[in-house]
């Protein structure tokens, strides 16, 4: 049998077992809402032998369609026909960057039944293509809340992801390092080679995103890493410096772990009133529809929280060999669950009230969507109070409707931002957009 008979076969053998199983299931899922909220109400793990794939196709959106708003607010496209489109900057002209871009393609050494698994998973869901490696300038130069500018800013990068925009040098984390270039104010495109910093994990790339953040006076750069596994069954020595947020120092390169035990963390934010770092973290998979819930938290200096080896506090992974019940001692409970396998990517704190009074304080989450429970989980934003600096409420849906009636997505919610205007920017990296939310 040819190699592509093959793969259709097993492809086919895989999406049948998947359905016969979540067909089989007697028991009703718990509501989309369960799993949210600072002590989460868990079930018992029930591990499974494949994972249970609920892909929502990605078809992108029909003409004249879009995401629904909260009452108040309308949402428009800011800017569409864009590449993959994953994470976004804003720059203090009013510039707007995004990041075009898709995981590195991986060595054939690097070929497992997982690994397939994985791939198949991500083209379903509108991820299997090339990285575009680019970096595209947005210009709203009229202020109608539409970028009527769209220009390459910089290329053939290497699966880019965060920016910031320290002095006169702009920091990208690409999947592999964290590189600099130089920017004036105005300019519409880099041809400056990169410098580089330093090295940043790669690999496997599991996980493959690497978000940044500076801290308030431009000394540190924060960079979160994911793992290069589910739960470490390639051996921790695949784990260095990964599942972890890095703390460099921007003018040496030199990095160190600033917090670990962080499957997944994805969006980086400053926490407008008490100054902390927070996170999202996507969790693991494969021990059932309504766990792991993923999360934000704050992000302690020198904090270890949970991966591999427990999860939301001290709750053990009996998976993972050999255990570790000195780690699991020191676990810290994260703050805030935000639904299993919600795929909680973009975090966004509202500094102020620009956007709506009521936001003030309180945070953005783009949920990119589940592709393994069953009901489907996330496709969309949220918005979460918080009173004091903590989380104070429970999720409110501010977009939404991401997925079609017939369970299809139509789009997928990354990156989050609010820009100087007062809109709330949403990257669709299915739909190919980014949106902009607004109060009207």
């Amino acid at each position: 049998m040819s190699d592509q008979k093959t793969g259709g076969f097993i492809a086919t053998a895989i999406t049948s077992i998947a359905h016969f199983l979540t067909e089989a299931r007697k028991q009703p899922a718990l509501s989309e809402e369960a799993g949210y909220g600072a002590s989460p109400n868990l079930p018992k793990p029930k591990p499974t032998l494949i994972p249970i794939m609920k892909i929502a196709p990605a078809v992108g959106w029909p003409e004249g369609k879009k995401p629904t708003p909260a009452k108040g607010f309308a949402v428009e496209a800011f800017a569409s026909k864009l590449d993959h489109p994953r994470w976004v900057y804003e720059l203090p002209n009013g510039d707007i960057l995004v990041a075009e871009s898709n995981g590195p393609a991986r060595p054939p050494a690097n070929w497992s039944f997982r690994w397939w698994a994985q791939d198949f998973v991500m083209a379903r869901a509108g991820a299997g293509r090339p990285s575009a490696d680019r970096i595209t300038l947005l210009r709203d130069a009229d202020g109608d809340g539409i970028a009527e500018i769209k220009l390459p800013f910089l290329e053939n990068l290497h699966s880019p992801f965060g920016m910031a925009l320290v002095g006169d040098q702009l920091y990208v984390a690409n999947a592999d390092a964290l590189v600099r270039f130089p920017y004036v104010d105005g300019t519409t495109r880099i041809d400056a080679a990169p410098v580089k910093v330093c090295d940043l994990p790669s690999g496997r790339n599991h996980h493959w995103t690497k978000s940044l953040v500076a801290n308030k006076d431009g000394s540190k750069l924060y960079v979160g890493v994911g793992s290069n596994s589910n739960v470490a069954e390639y051996g921790m020595e695949e784990e260095v410096n990964r599942a972890a947020i890095l703390e460099i120092d921007r003018v040496t390169g030199v990095s160190r772990l600033f917090a670990g035990g962080l499957r997944n963390p994805v969006g980086v934010d400053w926490n407008p009133v008490s100054g902390e770092l927070w996170t999202t973290v996507n969790e693991r998979d494969e021990i059932g529809d309504d766990l792991v819930p993923d999360y934000m938290t704050s992000v302690k200096d020198g904090a270890f929280y949970g991966w591999p080896y427990c999860y939301f506090g001290q709750i053990v992974d009996e998976r993972v060999r050999p255990p570790r019940p000195d780690l699991v001692a020191k676990s810290i409970k994260p703050d805030y669950a935000l639904g299993s396998h919600t795929a909680s990517l973009g975090l966004c704190f509202a500094d102020d009230g620009r956007l709506h009074e009521r936001f003030r304080g309180g945070v953005f989450i783009g949920q990119h969507g589940s592709w393994n429970r069953n009901p489907p989980s996330g496709y969309r934003v949220i918005f979460i109070p918080f009173t004091d600096g903590k989380p104070s409420g429970p999720p409110e849906e501010v977009l939404g409707d991401f997925r079609s009636t017939e369970g299809k997505a139509l789009g997928r919610p990354v990156g989050v931002i609010i820009d100087k205007k007062g809109g709330l920017l949403v990257v669709d990296d299915v739909g190919d957009i980014v949106w902009r939310m607004r109060a009207v």
